[in-house]
């Protein structure tokens, strides 16, 4: 009896896809939309994201099974506090764990002396340059910038995409797939990522902290799920969000309270549609004066791998 000769390593491919950049452009869109589940916070603001979260992929490509993790890092920044040290921390260890790295960058940018270009050294895994934001851009000034890069890092590919408007993600998808070892999935099927339910609840408090609030106050916001508690018709989640200053709690609070009632009656809208489910949530604000620099408290936080 002849057997199967092709071993079974060969009818799979799975690895780790880093997506890596500056603050802003566009990394967290381009992974939701890859992923085709809201896993990351978005909004107009730098270092929305704070931590390396995993989205997974599972599907079939030219007949041959897939797993793609991808990994949504902060933006590529200048450390000011012992957080954005942690989150540079989780940047370097996506590039070290990634079979395949997506340099996201925008038309706009500069090319010589990029902040990113000295972490690229970390990785031997292949480089895709991904151009984003094209639909702010004509096809001349796309084409030039192409060069750009091609002359300066000399990528295994450059993608030109829109991420807004899911232009041309289906050949950056096809760029990424072919790169990807043959290897057994690394997660079960059914996995859509690594994170627990109480992480995406807070980064949906954290999100619209974001957008309704400027200066100081998003970035000096941690929420932290005390109570996550699931019964048959309803998901109750309790929330402290912390601040460094008293001045913070009270500006975050509001008139009357009318600001954190914002914050929670849209929080709680995002939560329902994604757990599928009513959601009671309470929200408490709490001061932590200089959080962001206390190691035991990042730590506590989850900023510390």
């Amino acid at each position: 009896m002849e057997e199967n000769k092709e071993t079974p390593l060969r009818n799979h491919r799975a690895g780790f896809v880093s997506i890596i950049g500056k603050p802003n452009v566009g990394k967290s869109t381009l992974m939701n939309v890859l992923v085709g589940e809201k896993m990351s916070i978005i909004t107009s603001k730098a270092q929305t994201t704070r931590h390396r979260i995993l989205g997974i992929l599972n599907g079939t490509h030219e007949e041959i099974p897939f797993q793609l993790v991808y990994s949504d890092t902060p933006g590529v920044i200048k450390p000011a506090y012992k957080l954005h040290d942690s989150m540079m921390t989780f940047v370097k260890g996506s590039l070290e764990d990634a079979d395949v790295v997506l340099f996201v960058v925008e038309v706009g940018e500069k090319v010589a002396e990029h902040e990113v270009l000295p972490l690229l050294n970390r990785t031997d895994s292949p480089v895709i340059l991904v151009l984003n934001k094209i639909d702010l851009s004509d096809q001349d000034q796309v084409n030039a910038k192409m060069a750009e890069w091609e002359n300066e890092i000399h990528p295994s590919a450059i993608v030109p995409i829109s991420a807004l408007e899911n232009a041309n993600i289906g050949t950056l998808f096809d760029a990424v797939i072919t790169r990807l070892p043959f290897h057994p999935p690394y997660f079960q099927e059914d996995e859509l990522t690594d994170k627990p339910e109480r992480f995406f609840a807070s980064e949906m408090i954290r999100e619209k902290i974001f957008l309704n609030y400027r200066q100081e106050i998003p970035y000096s916001s941690e929420v932290v799920i005390t109570e996550f508690k699931e019964k048959d018709d309803i998901i109750v989640i309790r929330a402290e969000i912390l601040v460094e200053r008293k001045s913070q709690k009270g500006i975050l609070i509001g008139e009357k309270g009318e600001m954190l009632k914002r914050v929670g009656s849209q929080a709680r809208h995002d939560l329902e549609a994604f757990f599928g489910k009513k959601v009671f949530l309470e929200q408490h604000v709490k001061v932590e004066p200089d959080w962001r620099s206390k190691e035991n408290k990042l730590r506590q936080f989850g900023y510390e791998e």
